[in-house]
């Protein structure tokens, strides 16, 4: 395939960018979208061009690392991982517009590489439990109905890619905030710090420049993982009820 690309191109943080087009021949349908920008950037190298700048990892779908705005749709048009979208979902002569996350609350740092440590301080606001167990204990004594144990597994696999920021007109990181309030929420080591929990990390969203949510659900249809919305009414309802206990 031959492809053209219309891609940002940012220095740094304090510099402002603007799309750049190039071209990219001999595409095939098995690589992956980051296999093709990792083509295109020898062929920049090898013209002694400045390569562009794009968050990866594992590659594998597991670490949310990577993370492009594809044709205006957050990691492209399949519901998958930008690392696992393949260039088999595009036609040859496509024209394909990349651009990193679209958030405030996630600064471009060089091309389309954002800064995402606003999640991390959403997280070192509550998202662990601090209760001290002890030696571990054996896997039967503290008893978890089953419902409860796969609903926090299910919501658990939130990879924390921002996908759903990127997706949200709104800008809104409630489906991850929820994603872990309700992972915690749904086991009995999470009880004893859930009101401050929610209470911590609700603010430390708003803190950040985050938007508010009004269940438009772009969020859970753009996310790999499939985190299911309802999370997001698990979220207010643990902030009500902390409001209510005075937190």
């Amino acid at each position: 395939m031959k492809l053209t690309l219309k891609i940002w191109r940012q220095p740094d943080a304090a510099t402002a960018g603007s799309m750049h087009t190039y071209d990219v021949d001999d595409v095939s349908g098995d690589m992956s979208f980051l296999e093709m920008l990792d083509v295109l950037n020898e062929q920049l190298n090898a013209k002694g061009e400045e390569p562009i700048a794009f968050d990866s990892d594992c590659r594998e779908g597991i670490c949310g690392m990577c993370g492009l705005m594809i044709n205006g749709e957050a990691h492209g048009p399949v519901t998958t991982t930008t690392c696992q979208l393949h260039m088999r979902s595009f036609s040859d002569g496509d024209t394909i517009t990349i651009e990193p996350w679209r958030s405030t609350a996630f600064p471009v740092v060089k091309d389309l590489v954002v800064d995402r440590g606003a999640f991390d301080r959403i997280i070192q606001q509550g998202g662990y439990i601090s209760v001290n167990t002890g030696s571990a204990p054996e896997a039967h004594s503290v008893q978890v109905p089953k419902e409860a144990a796969d609903r926090a597994f299910d919501v658990a696999t939130c990879i924390g890619c921002g996908a759903c920021v990127a997706a949200c007109p709104n800008g809104s990181a409630s489906l991850f905030m929820g994603a872990k309030i309700t992972h915690l929420g749904e086991l009995p080591q999470g009880q004893a710090e859930r009101d401050s929990r929610v209470v911590n990390m609700v603010a430390q969203h708003d803190h950040e420049g985050f938007g508010g949510c009004t269940n438009i659900g772009e969020c859970t249809a753009a996310c790999p993982k499939e985190i299911p919305l309802d999370v997001i009414s698990q979220l207010n309802r643990d902030l009500r009820t902390a409001i209510k206990h005075g937190h």
